[in-house]
């Protein structure tokens, strides 16, 4: 489903569920184990639950992203931001032709810094962690290595929630370990699942939306003009970018529970939906006849990026946060910042569920 109604609709809709028991094929066992996306099926988390449980799991992972922790981390974020932009800088002095890879310096290890420290992941663990979500969002690899991908995966996040008990930190792994909501707790395999998803969409989905975000001001001089005048606040450029080129592609998957009509569509029931998060930022009934163009200054730049309704993502406001940190102070230290590359020669990520470029060389003047 592409267009922003039939979206809007189906995420608002009751007969639209998300847990796989509604899909008729998966229950008549016509889907192969080894299937690429088996394990965005299996999933027993949010992403993939409804109803009562879903209220459930929510309200206990969503201490994670109060408004008062959040806070909490903006400090830390400007912190980080400084040393990256400063590493940044170091990289591009020592390379011959001052190319530096953006993506890899910046937009990667602030996400993954800060979802690190927010959920007590050792540093040592970091770069595998790094390997493996880029991995679980890639299509273009096999369903052997997939499986192994998810199997490896859940093995250190397991052994993360092992060491989080028998030495609990100041931490959200801590946190939801001992998190109790009138006698209820996450179970041992809700707890590793719920962070699965967090971790993975938390840094995988930010970490493109700060590269798309840099890339998209990179090709558009005079919009970026406005920003740095202050005569648009970073703000609307971020949600501008989320409706234009956000990091969410087509998320797996809902389900209908029984036959019903999405945009004049008739859906029977028990398929599977793929619902176009992007797309529907770009659907010309809604945003008109530009709305395949960029404008930071247009009118309407609402968008699904982060889901809409029940599913909305509890991470939206730690993702946006980053993106508002470093975006100014970026082009401030760095006014001639520039891709280095024709903006055509960037390699897209091999994804349908995230959208992004593999890097982002630039030259900083």
């Amino acid at each position: 489903m592409t267009s922003h109604a039939a979206v809007s609709e189906a995420l608002a809709d009751p007969r639209v569920q998300k847990d796989k028991k509604h899909w008729t094929a998966f229950n008549a066992g016509e889907i192969p184990p080894d299937w690429p996306l088996i394990s965005w099926i299996i999933a027993e988390n949010m992403l993939t639950s409804d109803g009562d449980e879903h209220t459930r799991l929510r309200k206990l992972v969503s201490r994670a992203f109060t408004p008062r922790r959040l806070e909490r981390l903006r400090e830390g974020i400007v912190v980080l931001v400084d040393e990256l932009l400063d590493t940044l800088e170091e990289r591009a002095a020592a390379a011959p032709d001052g190319v530096v890879d953006l993506k890899a310096v910046v937009a990667q290890p602030l996400p993954l810094t800060v979802i690190s420290d927010l959920f007590g992941l050792d540093a040592q663990i970091r770069p595998k962690l790094h390997r493996l979500v880029n991995m679980f969002f890639d299509q273009s690899i096999g369903p052997d290595e997939a499986m192994t991908t998810f199997m490896e995966m859940w093995a250190l996040l397991t052994d993360l929630v092992a060491a989080k008990r028998a030495e609990p930190g100041d931490d959200m792994t801590s946190d939801l370990i001992a998190a109790r909501d009138e006698g209820d707790r996450l179970s041992e395999d809700e707890l590793v699942w719920s962070l699965v998803l967090i971790i993975s969409a938390g840094y995988e989905t930010t970490m493109n939306l700060i590269a798309n975000t840099v890339r998209a001001l990179l090709g558009h001089r005079d919009q970026l003009a406005l920003l740095v005048s202050g005569e648009v606040g970073w703000d609307r450029a971020v949600e501008e970018v989320l409706r234009w080129d956000g990091s969410s592609g087509f998320v797996p998957m809902r389900y209908t529970t029984e036959e019903i009509e999405l945009a004049g569509v008739t859906v029977p029931a028990g398929e599977p939906l793929m619902l176009g998060y992007g797309s529907a930022g770009r659907d010309p009934v809604r945003h008109g006849e530009t709305a395949h163009l960029l404008d930071i200054t247009r009118e309407d730049v609402s968008h699904l990026s982060f889901s809409h309704g029940r599913h909305y993502c509890l991470g939206a406001n730690l993702a946006r946060m980053e993106v508002l940190e470093l975006l100014p102070r970026l082009f401030a230290r760095f006014p001639g910042l520039d891709l280095a590359v024709a903006d055509a020669d960037l390699e897209e990520l091999p994804s349908f569920i995230v959208g992004g470029v593999q890097a982002l060389p630039v030259r900083l003047s």
